[in-house]
């Protein structure tokens, strides 16, 4: 890991004072949580991008075939 970098992030005022006290109750600085909190919404937006491109050759679907097909067969 590289040299910290320095941001400036504000925060509502309610959120601020419940991240310092999870920060206090978990004896981490409000740094580390806030990095945590990145890492794990940037992490759960490639397991997003992953699954977009392992579907991206599914051949997709015409909403309103679909339905036609539902109402056919009588299951709308």
């Amino acid at each position: 890991m590289g040299v910290a970098k320095r941001a400036t992030v504000y925060l509502d005022p309610d959120l601020h004072r419940a991240l310092r006290v999870k920060a206090a109750v978990a004896e981490k600085s409000i740094s580390d949580l806030v990095n945590d909190a990145v890492r794990q919404n940037l992490a759960e937006d490639a397991e997003d991008l992953a699954a977009y491109r392992a579907r991206a050759k599914e051949p997709s679907l015409d909403l309103e075939k679909v339905l036609k097909d539902l109402r056919r067969r009588g299951k709308l």
